[in-house]
């Protein structure tokens, strides 16, 4: 049986390689230590706590087709998630640090928090393969907004009305967070492209890829560390084994269990990196507490949420007037069976015409249907 790697084994693949550089695969594991909940632990995630409200499923929340219709619950999420609520951990430092040293290659992030931009990472380094409250836009007609408007937006709105409009048709904003149901931004497929030609091609450099804080449970991300070469050192920080390094694990790689904040800094202290790594997160002072229960506050909020009262003005208007619409009586033909449908606030009469069998029947139920018909000729038909 192959020896288990440790921590270890990356200090001297880093010390061995001084000009190799790290990509980085980092999801929501990596901003739970500063209150930030992920979305999938059992208990504590924000999908787990979710499904406690009145919502047609946890996820509907981030569903787009869903937030068309209900956007209100979404509002009230991002209000309690919005960037600069929290600071960056000792994870983001981490990588804000292999920067400084020139060892950054990449960090492709499926957390929409903006943690790693607060550390001062240069922007070219970071691919949000899920999208970030950095910018929005109107879901009608596509204008942009600067993260600054959506912002005073939620501040301004009370939980009884949390509608982001649009200042020319009215329409929907959202934050250029890629829900359910919509496409992951061009920019992710045409960066990792090229990063996996360049460690395809550049051996001798000995590049890392280092996966943190994710349950690669969301694809297309969950496939990155699979298309990684084989010549490549994978490692995987993180509470449990998952995705490929539990399906297909490689002889090369490298898996450390135990919360990233951790292991980062068990990382840093055997690097002899410590001294820079105080200065550098002196100047930013992250959050170094343990797990906060912020996921109360935005229970707090949601529990008691009517969802069929947060459809934004323009949709119950709209509603209505299809109502209108429907409102005659409406006779369908089913081959030799015919229904007649007629709806009042808690009635629904349905009649149907047999074929002739027997004349006696037939004429019984003709006469309850005109019957029925007469006892409610004068409900509102909706």
């Amino acid at each position: 049986m192959t020896e288990q790697k440790t921590i270890d084994d990356v200090v001297l693949h880093l010390e061995k390689y001084p000009n190799s550089q790290v990509i980085f695969l980092v999801g929501a594991g990596i901003s739970t230590s500063c209150g930030i909940p992920d979305f999938r632990s059992p208990k504590t995630g924000l999908y787990h706590n979710l499904a406690k409200l009145k919502l047609p499923f946890a996820e509907a929340v981030f569903d787009i087709d869903f937030f068309q219709e209900n956007p209100k619950p979404f509002y009230i999420l991002a209000k309690e998630l919005y960037p600069g609520n929290f600071k960056p951990t000792h994870f983001h430092y981490l990588m804000k640090l292999f920067e400084e040293k020139g060892r950054l290659r990449r960090i492709y992030t499926q957390n929409i928090d903006t943690l790693e931009m607060q550390t001062g990472i240069d922007p070219k380094y970071i691919i949000e393969a899920h999208g970030s409250f950095a910018s929005n836009h109107c879901i009608e007609c596509d204008k942009n907004f600067p993260m600054e408007y959506f912002k005073s937006k939620l501040n301004e709105a009370s939980n009884e009305y949390v509608f982001c409009k649009c200042d020319e048709c009215g329409g929907l904003v959202k934050p250029n967070i890629v829900f359910f149901g919509e496409d992951l931004p061009l920019k992710f497929f045409e960066q990792w492209d090229q990063d996996l030609l360049w460690m395809k091609s550049n051996k001798d450099k000995h590049p890392l890829v280092i996966v943190a804080g994710t349950s690669l449970a969301v694809y297309p991300f969950a496939n990155l560390p699979t298309e990684v070469p084989n010549n490549v050192s994978r490692t995987l920080m993180n509470l449990e084994v998952v995705g490929d390094f539990n399906m297909n694990m490689r002889k090369s790689d490298i898996i450390i269990k135990d919360k990233t904040e951790q292991i980062t800094n068990r990382l840093v202290e055997k690097l002899g990196w410590q001294t820079e790594f105080d200065k550098l997160i002196s100047k930013g002072e992250p959050s170094t507490s343990e797990e906060k229960e912020t996921i109360e506050g935005i229970l707090k909020d949601l529990e008691n949420l009517n969802i069929e009262d947060t459809k934004p003005p323009k949709l119950v208007k709209e509603e209505a007037l299809e109502k209108e619409k429907k409102s005659e009586m409406s006779y369908e033909e089913l081959g030799d069976t015919s229904e007649l449908l007629v709806r009042g606030e808690d009635i629904t009469v349905a009649a149907s015409e047999k074929a002739e069998q027997d004349k006696k029947h037939d004429n019984e139920d003709s006469t309850e249907l005109i019957g029925l018909v007469e006892e409610t000729s004068d409900l509102k038909i909706t």
